[in-house]
Protein backbone atom coordinates (compact mmCIF):
# COMPACT_ATOMS: atom_id res chain seq x y z
CA UNK A 1 0.00 0.00 0.00
CA UNK A 2 1.05 3.82 -0.68
CA UNK A 3 1.18 6.55 1.86
CA UNK A 4 -1.38 6.76 3.33
CA UNK A 5 -2.99 10.47 3.06
CA UNK A 6 -3.27 12.82 6.10
CA UNK A 7 -6.31 15.10 5.62
CA UNK A 8 -6.27 17.65 8.19
CA UNK A 9 -10.10 19.30 8.98
CA UNK A 10 -10.53 22.60 9.59
CA UNK A 11 -13.48 21.78 11.68
CA UNK A 12 -10.94 21.83 14.32
CA UNK A 13 -8.84 24.97 13.47
CA UNK A 14 -8.72 28.59 14.45
CA UNK A 15 -11.85 30.26 12.77
CA UNK A 16 -10.10 33.91 13.03
CA UNK A 17 -7.35 33.34 10.74
CA UNK A 18 -8.21 30.74 8.61
CA UNK A 19 -5.78 31.67 6.24
CA UNK A 20 -3.08 31.43 8.10
CA UNK A 21 -3.93 27.94 9.65
CA UNK A 22 -4.58 26.11 6.30
CA UNK A 23 -0.97 28.13 5.35
CA UNK A 24 0.51 25.94 8.63
CA UNK A 25 -0.89 22.84 8.12
CA UNK A 26 0.43 22.77 4.74
CA UNK A 27 3.96 23.40 5.47
CA UNK A 28 3.56 20.85 7.69
CA UNK A 29 2.68 18.29 5.57
CA UNK A 30 -1.13 17.89 4.72
CA UNK A 31 -1.46 15.89 1.96
CA UNK A 32 -5.25 17.31 1.56
CA UNK A 33 -7.32 19.69 3.42
CA UNK A 34 -10.75 18.66 4.59
CA UNK A 35 -13.75 20.97 4.44
CA UNK A 36 -16.45 20.36 6.49
CA UNK A 37 -19.36 22.10 5.14
CA UNK A 38 -22.74 21.84 7.66
CA UNK A 39 -26.11 23.51 6.88
CA UNK A 40 -27.73 23.53 10.49
CA UNK A 41 -30.63 20.99 8.58
CA UNK A 42 -28.81 18.00 7.57
CA UNK A 43 -26.92 18.09 10.81
CA UNK A 44 -27.13 20.59 13.91
CA UNK A 45 -24.26 22.59 13.27
CA UNK A 46 -23.70 25.21 10.78
CA UNK A 47 -20.14 26.09 9.20
CA UNK A 48 -19.11 27.68 5.55
CA UNK A 49 -20.13 28.00 2.25
CA UNK A 50 -19.06 28.28 -1.56
CA UNK A 51 -17.51 31.92 -1.06
CA UNK A 52 -15.64 31.12 2.42
CA UNK A 53 -13.73 28.15 0.86
CA UNK A 54 -13.10 30.35 -2.36
CA UNK A 55 -11.31 33.17 0.00
CA UNK A 56 -9.32 29.92 1.15
CA UNK A 57 -8.05 29.14 -2.11
CA UNK A 58 -5.40 31.07 -2.74
CA UNK A 59 -3.96 29.90 0.52
CA UNK A 60 -3.06 26.64 -0.51
CA UNK A 61 -2.76 24.09 -3.72
CA UNK A 62 -3.27 20.89 -1.76
CA UNK A 63 -6.79 19.40 -2.54
CA UNK A 64 -9.82 20.72 -1.01
CA UNK A 65 -11.34 17.92 0.23
CA UNK A 66 -14.55 18.82 0.93
CA UNK A 67 -17.47 16.62 2.92
CA UNK A 68 -20.89 18.50 2.24
CA UNK A 69 -23.46 18.00 5.35
CA UNK A 70 -26.59 19.50 3.36
CA UNK A 71 -29.63 18.75 1.69
CA UNK A 72 -30.64 19.21 -0.82
CA UNK A 73 -26.79 19.29 -2.28
CA UNK A 74 -27.63 19.62 -6.13
CA UNK A 75 -28.18 23.28 -6.37
CA UNK A 76 -25.18 23.76 -5.01
CA UNK A 77 -22.47 21.62 -7.20
CA UNK A 78 -22.01 24.41 -9.57
CA UNK A 79 -20.88 26.55 -6.52
CA UNK A 80 -18.25 24.55 -4.93
CA UNK A 81 -16.52 23.56 -8.37
CA UNK A 82 -16.23 27.46 -8.60
CA UNK A 83 -15.00 28.04 -5.24
CA UNK A 84 -12.25 25.79 -5.60
CA UNK A 85 -13.26 22.33 -4.51
CA UNK A 86 -11.40 19.21 -5.75
CA UNK A 87 -13.21 16.34 -4.21
CA UNK A 88 -16.52 17.00 -3.18
CA UNK A 89 -18.32 14.29 -1.20
CA UNK A 90 -22.11 13.86 -0.02
CA UNK A 91 -23.93 11.53 1.84
CA UNK A 92 -26.50 9.07 -0.31
CA UNK A 93 -29.11 10.58 2.09
CA UNK A 94 -28.97 14.14 1.34
CA UNK A 95 -31.14 13.29 -2.10
CA UNK A 96 -33.62 11.43 -3.66
CA UNK A 97 -30.85 10.64 -6.85
CA UNK A 98 -27.17 9.53 -5.76
CA UNK A 99 -26.07 8.18 -8.77
CA UNK A 100 -27.35 11.41 -10.63
CA UNK A 101 -25.40 13.32 -8.24
CA UNK A 102 -22.13 12.14 -8.61
CA UNK A 103 -22.44 12.13 -12.21
CA UNK A 104 -23.12 15.84 -11.85
CA UNK A 105 -19.83 16.09 -9.34
CA UNK A 106 -17.81 14.86 -11.93
CA UNK A 107 -19.50 16.89 -14.75
CA UNK A 108 -18.29 19.84 -13.20
CA UNK A 109 -14.73 18.89 -12.95
CA UNK A 110 -14.93 18.03 -9.66
CA UNK A 111 -13.93 14.17 -8.02
CA UNK A 112 -16.97 12.53 -6.66
CA UNK A 113 -17.15 10.88 -3.09
CA UNK A 114 -19.91 9.27 -0.95
CA UNK A 115 -20.31 9.47 3.10
CA UNK A 116 -21.72 7.00 5.37
CA UNK A 117 -23.01 7.67 8.30
CA UNK A 118 -22.32 4.95 11.45
CA UNK A 119 -25.76 4.18 10.46
CA UNK A 120 -25.39 3.75 6.82
CA UNK A 121 -24.61 0.14 5.46
CA UNK A 122 -21.66 -0.21 3.30
CA UNK A 123 -23.76 -2.03 0.81
CA UNK A 124 -25.04 0.74 -0.20
CA UNK A 125 -22.06 1.84 -2.16
CA UNK A 126 -22.18 -1.04 -4.47
CA UNK A 127 -24.20 0.06 -7.37
CA UNK A 128 -22.20 3.51 -7.05
CA UNK A 129 -18.34 2.47 -7.26
CA UNK A 130 -18.31 3.21 -11.05
CA UNK A 131 -18.92 6.77 -10.16
CA UNK A 132 -16.34 7.39 -7.46
CA UNK A 133 -12.77 8.57 -6.64
CA UNK A 134 -13.45 8.49 -2.46
CA UNK A 135 -15.26 6.63 0.02
CA UNK A 136 -15.65 8.53 3.36
CA UNK A 137 -16.56 6.04 6.66
CA UNK A 138 -17.92 8.23 9.44
CA UNK A 139 -16.42 6.93 12.71
CA UNK A 140 -18.19 9.36 14.64
CA UNK A 141 -21.73 10.86 14.05
CA UNK A 142 -21.74 13.99 11.71
CA UNK A 143 -22.00 17.39 12.57
CA UNK A 144 -19.55 18.25 15.22
CA UNK A 145 -15.72 18.22 16.07
CA UNK A 146 -13.87 16.28 19.20
CA UNK A 147 -16.33 13.24 19.80
CA UNK A 148 -15.32 9.69 20.31
CA UNK A 149 -13.99 7.11 17.56
CA UNK A 150 -17.07 4.53 16.99
CA UNK A 151 -14.87 1.46 17.15
CA UNK A 152 -17.81 -0.99 15.39
CA UNK A 153 -17.19 0.99 11.97
CA UNK A 154 -13.95 -0.59 11.31
CA UNK A 155 -15.95 -3.67 10.63
CA UNK A 156 -17.25 -2.01 7.52
CA UNK A 157 -14.22 -0.04 6.59
CA UNK A 158 -12.92 -3.97 5.62
CA UNK A 159 -15.97 -4.65 3.82
CA UNK A 160 -15.38 -1.75 1.67
CA UNK A 161 -11.50 -2.68 1.70
CA UNK A 162 -13.11 -5.66 -0.24
CA UNK A 163 -15.37 -4.37 -2.37
CA UNK A 164 -13.00 -1.53 -3.31
CA UNK A 165 -10.60 -4.19 -4.44
CA UNK A 166 -12.68 -6.29 -6.22
CA UNK A 167 -13.92 -3.69 -8.16
CA UNK A 168 -10.18 -2.79 -9.40
CA UNK A 169 -11.07 0.64 -9.41
CA UNK A 170 -8.53 3.39 -7.60
CA UNK A 171 -10.96 4.62 -4.35
CA UNK A 172 -9.82 6.64 -1.51
CA UNK A 173 -10.92 4.55 1.05
CA UNK A 174 -10.73 7.67 3.74
CA UNK A 175 -11.70 7.46 7.72
CA UNK A 176 -12.98 10.97 9.64
CA UNK A 177 -14.29 11.03 13.63
CA UNK A 178 -12.39 10.94 16.60
CA UNK A 179 -8.34 9.78 14.98
CA UNK A 180 -5.37 10.00 16.93
CA UNK A 181 -1.70 7.96 16.69
CA UNK A 182 -3.23 5.22 19.04
CA UNK A 183 -6.56 4.28 16.72
CA UNK A 184 -5.07 4.98 13.40
CA UNK A 185 -3.35 2.13 12.84
CA UNK A 186 -6.32 0.09 13.26
CA UNK A 187 -8.27 1.59 10.70
CA UNK A 188 -5.32 1.53 8.42
CA UNK A 189 -4.98 -1.88 9.16
CA UNK A 190 -8.74 -2.41 8.20
CA UNK A 191 -8.36 -0.71 5.34
CA UNK A 192 -8.31 2.89 5.09
CA UNK A 193 -5.65 5.14 2.42
CA UNK A 194 -7.20 8.45 4.00
CA UNK A 195 -6.75 10.16 7.26
CA UNK A 196 -8.73 12.93 8.26
CA UNK A 197 -7.94 14.45 11.29
CA UNK A 198 -8.72 17.20 13.36
CA UNK A 199 -7.91 17.72 17.12
CA UNK A 200 -5.30 15.33 16.60
CA UNK A 201 -3.80 17.89 14.31
CA UNK A 202 -4.35 21.17 15.76
CA UNK A 203 -3.98 20.79 19.02
CA UNK A 204 -1.15 23.55 20.37
CA UNK A 205 -1.30 26.04 17.23
CA UNK A 206 0.69 26.00 14.78
CA UNK A 207 3.98 25.31 16.45
CA UNK A 208 2.90 21.74 16.65
CA UNK A 209 1.10 20.93 13.33
CA UNK A 210 3.94 19.57 12.02
CA UNK A 211 4.77 17.31 15.10
CA UNK A 212 1.17 16.30 15.45
CA UNK A 213 1.09 15.71 11.44
CA UNK A 214 4.50 13.73 12.50
CA UNK A 215 2.94 11.61 15.37
CA UNK A 216 0.07 10.23 13.30
CA UNK A 217 2.39 9.39 10.10
CA UNK A 218 4.49 6.89 11.80
CA UNK A 219 1.06 5.02 13.34
CA UNK A 220 -0.39 4.98 9.87
CA UNK A 221 2.62 3.71 7.07
CA UNK A 222 2.40 0.70 5.75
Amino acid sequence: MSKVLISPSILSADFACLGDEIRAIDAAGADMIHIDVMDGHFVPNLTFGPPVIEMLRPHSKKPFDVHLMIAPVDPFIAAFAKAGADILTVHPEAGPHIHRTLQAIRAAGMRPGVALNPGTPASIVEPLLDNLDLILVMSVNPGFGGQSFIESQLRKVEELRHMIDQSGRDIILEIDGGLNPENAPRAVSAGVTAIVAGSAVFKGGPSAYGDNIRALRPSVQV
